[in-house]
């Protein structure tokens, strides 16, 4: 993990730029609050319409291999520039349908590719400002890789900068999504406030990103609550005079003699008052397998049904060529190297108050005489009948999401 230093530049405060996971506690062990900004991009349900007219160095187009000096709103990236690119499965934002995220091919002059308004923000307050960051480019091209490396600034409308950090040299040659954070305090006057986030580096060979989940939340320090001991009183003791011990003879036991008892039970039912308590039940953690952990798992389908029982059958697309496949259910493994031909693997699965909430993740053990590994899912829910045709490969897992509509 890598720490840099940032500046804020009105109040002459010093706070560490982090890299980090997604934790429950931000920096300086402050409590998180929901996100009072969170740019996530849209999905298929939802689109982000972004005004970026002003940006002199960049053009928004659709490619989702965007060339230099252009970016896109994509939801995945597939063999960009011969392969030069890293392949982008999915967005970072959980658990939403196609998301989508910001894709940068840089310019090749430094200079902004992303402004966006904060509003609401409280006077004297700490915040925290997170993103999260790919470099895309792999490692090991026949150049010089230049790395992004991306500055935040916040600043007022007349373009006084209230704070600003740098994340660094983006490492190259990995899918992972990596957050970067830092904290800032805002002035006693703030008004409508302006996040602006620039691009560093000259373009040219590398210097290429995808950025998503964008948050701004706020930061509350835990307050320390301290009592006043109170003094120990003086004890003051009288003397007591001796005892004189008084022995007493005890009576002789009388041993009975031992015959078969019959143990009764009555139950004493008393008028008690009923107290009404909400218990809430902890679902056991169960650590994702390492097969989702390791590969891309990207909802290609995604079905609401009223309670009832989902029968899912499972078949071989096209060719019978040898593919095998997994079935794990919410990361429980539940069928394991199965065979897909023209006969199918059945799963039955209860949708209900109980059981919400289903995700069937098919992971490829092989990829048979006919790379990928195809497969046609058949899920019938209730009168409604979905046809869900899924591709594997040992990069990328397919997931299927069933709800319970409420």
């Amino acid at each position: 993990m890598k720490r840099i230093i940032f500046l804020n530049a009105t109040l002459l405060h010093l706070f560490l730029f982090t890299v980090t996971y997604n934790t429950v506690k931000g920096q300086a062990d402050c409590v998180l609050q929901l996100p009072l900004l969170h740019v996530d991009f849209g999905n298929s349900k939802q689109s982000v319409e972004l005004n970026l007219s002003s940006l002199e160095n960049y053009q928004q187009v659709s490619d989702y291999c965007p060339q230099d000096g252009n970016y896109a709103i994509v939801s995945s990236t597939r063999d960009c520039f011969g392969g030069h690119w890293i392949t982008v499965y999915q967005d970072h934002t959980p658990n939403d349908l196609e998301g989508k995220m910001l894709l940068v091919n840089a310019a090749y002059r430094p200079g902004l590719f992303f402004v966006t308004a904060l509003k609401g923000l409280l006077p004297n307050t700490t915040y925290e400002l997170a993103a999260w960051l790919m470099n895309v480019c792999r490692s090991g091209a026949n150049c010089t890789m230049i790395r992004p490396n991306l500055r935040f600034i916040v600043e007022n409308t007349a373009g006084k900068e209230l704070a600003k950090f740098s994340t660094g040299d983006l490492n190259p040659g990995s899918s992972s999504w990596m957050q970067y954070s830092a904290l800032f305090k805002t002035p006693a006057e703030t008004g409508t406030l302006l996040l602006k986030v620039e691009n560093k580096a000259d373009g040219g060979c590398g210097n290429d990103f995808a950025m998503d989940d964008i948050t701004i939340r706020e930061c509350n320090f835990p307050k320390l609550i301290t009592k006043d001991e109170p003094k120990p009183k003086m004890v003051v003791k009288k003397s007591v005079p001796p005892l004189t011990p008084v022995v007493k003879q005890q009576p002789p036991v009388l041993q009975p003699a031992k015959k078969e008892l019959t143990v009764i039970t009555k139950t004493i039912v008393k008028d008690t008052p009923v107290i009404s308590r909400t218990v809430i039940k902890q679902r056991p953690l169960i650590a994702v397998p390492n097969p989702i952990l390791t590969r891309a798992n990207p909802v290609i389908k995604q079905i609401e049904t009223g309670a009832t029982e989902v029968v899912v059958d499972l078949y071989d697309n096209g060719e019978i060529d040898g593919d095998t496949v997994s079935i794990y259910h919410n990361n429980i493994l539940i069928v394991s190297r199965a065979g897909l031909s023209e006969k199918r693997v059945t799963l039955r699965l209860a949708v209900d108050a109980m059981h919400p909430h289903h995700e069937l993740v098919m992971v490829a053990n092989n990829l048979g005489s006919i790379p990928p590994n195809t497969s046609l899912m058949i899920v019938t829910a209730r009168d409604k009948r979905y046809e869900v045709f899924i591709s594997s490969s040992e990069q990328k897992n397919a997931k299927v999401v069933i709800d319970l509509k409420e």
